[in-house]
Formats: structure tokens, C-alpha cells, sequence
């Protein structure tokens, strides 16, 4: 019975990244064409597009919407490119390895109220310069919330550029660096140059799912549109949640045909991105066979550096500001600091928190203790057939993260509302697992067929069975892999903000949704305490992901890092 396990989990696995996005695209799209037979509707119809037509400013939302969300990736990831290619193979690279992994830990919504803390009208930034610019109250500029959608556009930069970071240095030992390098400066070419023409045509094809993952994600983003984004239009995702959440169940209808706008926005941002990846190509090949080496590339080098510093620098500089926020008594503009400090917004705040972390806590241990086990079971079934995950199985897993949220969580809680089930909790913790076991499962699955399988033959020529050589030699021995998949998979449920809203339906709140609930309002201090509540908990979960596997292989010298 043990053998099946595995096998079963590949089906289940396959099944909760497939089954909730198909029906939750029907759950969509039936109410769009107007069939929803719980408010009376049982015809089809185009009355929901029609309506949709005629909303103002629709144009303009759609438009925002593809914009900032490819403006936005196309920025970071040439951050990356130029970056990787002008310091892979140097002591700088593992430098600011080390400063933006923990970044991956910091939600979306925190770094979005970190950037609008420091950049805001009456921001620090304002604050530091306010003395040399001789003024004494907050100028008339509209700087988060501004009608272009750049401050979004720059919170997305800050947030999306330490992922495709970490993304691509992942994949960079599969290329042979060392040798490309030689070769490139044999003939005389730049290090920017013998890495584009050389290397990154393989690295992207590693790393392109994860490019069009932040494509889908910045062009249909909730949380930070709510925060950073435009008003009066905002982004059609934020759109879409107004109508969602509209008192009048009619509205129902015109929000399942924005969402298939939305839908249609994001595909249409994928396909135009196909094409730049074609026109990029056809450029690079053009550049190449002229010859074009651009030898002095060492300003463009240092540039890079400057351009991944600022982005650690402005994370960490909003999380400090978040921090004195959250302390922070009477602080009239413009002080630097604060005239006194208090814990006086902590306390207030706390009877309110403790509903909100309790479910945030429960659905992220739940959601990323399924998702564990479910990638185990998929790599233990990969151990025994010898195969590894395909290109196609690799799509299944970006899934849920290339299709976009709000087009398929709709249609999911209109079929949650239509079962009449009211557990609540079990179908918020699902709803996570879909997206968080994509990142277990990326995070734990190098690690895990990395492992000596010489240990695990030997074991079993001795006699022992496959599930004691599971328990007693590879669990503990990847002890620490496992534990820091689970604190990315726990980072992810935590960040998790338009499902929980549409699932919980109000009666679930989460630290994130608390917290953006919160933007807006004009009080910094209780916004800055959920915000660094909600950085704490993933920051948390790494910590332990940590010190629980030192404290275990004390004693095991060769098993400490």
C-alpha cells in the first residue's frame, strides 16, 4: 500500500493545481454570459459585456493595467540581466545574494506601505530634504495614487526585481559560466555582451515561466494597486473587487465579465511579451553577427549594482520607517523623527489582531503542511519512475501562478456560495494551498534529488523498507531544505490577499487583508503595525526554518551550514 502513496500524490497534486482553476474559470465565465441560476438567471447572454462597455473609464483601466504590469517586469528583469551579466563568478554577486534573500520573505503589501511611507507628500524622503527645500508643511504632489501608475510601477520594480534575482541565480549553475567567460574575453567582447550572446538565451528559457508568473501577477495585482496604484480610474483588478464586493448581487455579473476582461488583459500582456521575447532575439542575433562587443561596459556594470542596492535599500529603509511608525507618538512635519515614542498603537491595536493572526496562522500551517506532503509524495514517485519534472508538468505547476487570480477565485466562491457550505476556513486553506504548493514544490525539488541516493541504497540492501528509508535517512538528513520550503510556502499564504478576501467573504481576516484594509485610512500608526505584524510572521518562519536544524545536528559536524 506504501508504493501507491506517491502515486496518489502525483494525482492529487495534479488534480488541486488543474481541477480549482477549471472551475473556477466556468464559475466565471457562466455568470459573465448571464447564467447564474441562484439570482434567477438560467438564459445566456451578453447584457453582462454590454454593461461592462459602457463603464467609464474602462479603457483607461485596462490600459493601466497591461501597462504597469509589463513596464514593471520588463524593468526588473533587465535589472536582473544586467546585473547577472556583469557580476556572475564574483565576490559582488554573493554579497547581494545575501542582502535580497530575505526580501523574498517581505509581502507584497509591506513593501507597498514601506514605498508609500517613504515617498508619500509627508514622507521621510520629503522630511530628510524638507530642511534644504525650505518648507515647513507637505507639497501638493500627488505621489502614491498618481494617475500614470509609476509609484505602483515602482513598488512592483522593488518587490518583483529580488525575485527574478534569486530566480535566475538558481539557474545559473546549469550553464558553464567559467568557460563562456574565457571565450567572450578571448575575442575581446564586454562582460555584459559575452553573457547575452553566450549564456542568456539558456539561462531564460529556465526561467522564463517565473517571468511570465510576474507578468500575470503585476498586471492583475489587488493589494498593491489598493495601496500604490491609481484612483478614479484604478486598475481594473481593483475594479473588479468593487464590483465583487457590491451590496447589489447584480453586480455580480458585470465584476465575472471584467474578470474575463481580465483574463483577456493578462493574455494579451503574455502574447505582446512573446513577441518582445521574439524581437529581442532577432536583435541579439543581428548585434552578434556585427560584430558589436561594447567592451566598456564597466559604467553599466557599476550602474547595475547601484540599481540592486537601491532596491534592497528602499526595502529595508521602509520596513525601519514602518518600524518608528509603529512606535511613534506626536510627530508633526517636518521632523526627522518622532517627539516621543510609545507603545501606545500596539496596544490599541491588539484586541483586533487577535482574530486576524489566529486565521492567518492556521491557514498558513495548514495550507504549507499539505502542500509538504504532497511534494514529497510527488518527488518519492519521481525517485521511483527516474523521471523528473518535463517542461509540460512544469507549466501545470506555474498555473496557478501565470493564470491570474481574481479570474478564477471569482468563480470559485460563486461555487463555494452555490454548495451552500459554510466552513469557511477548509476553503480558504485549499484555495491557499493552490498557490502555495507551486512554491513548496520548486523550493524543496533540487534539494531533494540533489541527495546521495548511495545512502538510501545502502539502506535498503540491508534490508530496511522504502518508508523507513524515507523517515529514519532522507527527511532528516534534508531536515533543512524542508523546513525552509515550508517557510516560503507559510510566506506565501501569509501574502495571500485577493483569495482571502473573496473566499472568507468578510467573516476571515488575515493580517494582510486587515492591513490593506487599513490603506485607506490617514492612520500610519496602526497601518504601520499590521504591516510589520505581517513581515514578521514569514520572517519568523525562516528564523526557525534555521535554528531548528542547528539545534537537531548539534552534535552531527557534518551536517551544519
Amino acid at each position: 500500500m506504501i508504493a501507491y502513496l506517491p502515486k496518489s500524490a502525483v494525482v492529487l497534486t495534479l488534480c488541486l493545481l488543474f481541477l480549482p482553476i477549471t472551475f473556477g474559470l466556468l464559475g466565471t465565465l457562466l455568470p459573465a454570459f448571464g447564467y447564474l441560476p441562484a439570482l434567477g438567471h438560467h438564459g445566456l447572454s451578453l447584457q453582462p459585456f454590454r454593461d461592462l462597455a459602457s463603464t467609464p473609464g474602462l479603457v483607461t483601466a485596462t490600459v493601466l493595467s497591461m501597462a504597469t504590469g509589463l513596464v514593471a517586469t520588463l524593468i526588473s528583469l533587465a535589472v536582473t540581466l544586467v546585473f547577472i551579466a556583469g557580476h556572475a563568478g564574483t565576490p559582488m554577486l554573493s554579497r547581494m545574494q545575501h542582502l535580497l534573500a530575505p526580501l523574498l520573505a517581505v509581502p507584497h503589501a509591506a513593501v507597498a506601505f514601506g514605498v508609500a511611507f517613504l515617498f508619500a507628500p509627508s514622507g521621510f524622503l520629503i522630511r530628510l530634504a524638507a530642511p534644504f527645500l525650505g518648507i515647513d508643511r507637505p507639497p501638493d504632489v500627488l505621489i502614491p495614487h498618481d494617475p500614470l501608475g509609476f509609484t505602483m510601477i515602482a513598488g512592483l520594480v522593488i518587490k518583483e526585481t529580488p525575485f527574478l534575482l534569486l530566480v535566475t541565480l538558481a539557474a545559473l549553475p546549469q550553464v558553464e559560466l567559467g568557460a563562456a567567460r574565457r571565450l567572450a574575453a578571448s575575442f575581446g567582447y564586454g562582460r555584459i555582451a559575452g553573457f547575452v550572446y553566450l549564456l542568456w538565451p539558456t539561462l531564460y528559457r529556465q526561467i522564463r515561466f517565473a517571468v511570465y508568473a510576474v507578468i500575470a501577477y503585476t498586471s492583475s495585482v489587488v493589494d498593491v494597486a489598493l495601496i500604490l496604484g491609481p484612483n478614479l480610474p484604478g486598475t481594473l483588478a481593483v475594479q473588479l473587487v468593487q464590483w465583487m464586493n457590491d451590496p447589489d448581487l447584480d453586480a455580480r455579473f458585470l465584476a465575472s465579465a471584467g474578470a474575463v476582461l481580465q483574463l483577456g488583459v493578462t493574455l494579451a500582456a503574455l502574447l505582446l511579451w512573446f513577441f518582445l521575447e521574439r524581437l529581442s532575439a532577432i536583435m541579439m542575433r543581428n548585434a552578434r553577427e556585427r560584430g558589436w562587443r561594447f567592451e566598456r561596459d564597466r559604467l553599466l556594470c557599476r550602474a547595475s549594482v547601484l540599481a540592486v542596492g537601491l532596491v534592497g535599500g528602499v526595502v529595508f529603509a521602509g520596513l525601519a520607517i514602518l518600524a518608528i511608525w509603529s512606535l511613534a507618538g506626536l510627530w508633526r512635519f517636518p521632523d526627522i523623527l518622532p517627539q516621543s515614542f510609545t507603545l501606545r498603537s500596539w496596544m490599541s491595536a491588539s484586541p483586533s489582531l487577535g482574530n486576524a493572526v489566529v486565521t492567518t496562522l492556521i491557514t498558513g500551517f495548514a495550507s504549507t503542511l499539505l502542500a509538504i506532503a504532497l511534494t514529497i509524495g510527488c518527488l518519492e514517485r519521481e525517485l521511483q519512475t527516474g523521471r523528473n519534472v518535463g517542461e509540460k508538468s512544469l507549466l501545470m505547476l506555474y498555473l496557478p501562478l501565470i493564470v491570474p487570480q481574481i479570474t478564477f477565485v471569482f468563480g470559485l466562491q460563486l461555487l463555494f456560495i452555490g454548495t451552500g457550505s459554510g466552513d469557511r476556513l477548509a476553503a480558504l486553506v485549499l484555495v491557499h494551498l493552490v498557490f502555495v504548493l507551486p512554491y513548496v514544490f520548486l523550493s524543496l525539488a533540487d534539494p531533494w534529488r540533489a541527495l546521495d541516493r548511495r545512502y538510501e541504497i545502502i539502506a535498503t540492501a540491508l534490508g530496511r523498507s522504502r518508508i523507513s528509508v524515507l523517515l529514519s535517512i532522507r527527511l532528516p538528513m534534508l531536515m533543512r531544505p524542508i523546513l525552509t520550503a515550508m517557510a516560503v510556502g507559510f510566506s506565501v499564504s501569509v501574502a495571500q490577499y485577493l483569495p482571502t478576501v473573496l473566499i472568507g467573504e468578510g467573516r476571515l481576516a488575515t493580517i494582510t487583508t486587515e492591513a490593506v484594509a487599513l490603506a485607506s485610512g490617514n492612520n500610519r500608526r496602526v497601518i504601520a503595525v499590521y504591516a510589520l505584524l505581517q513581515t514578521m510572521l514569514p520572517f519568523l518562519a525562516f528564523a526557525l526554518a534555521s535554528l531548528i536544524p542547528a539545534a537537531l545536528h548539534s552534535d552531527r559536524q557534518e551536517m551544519k551550514v
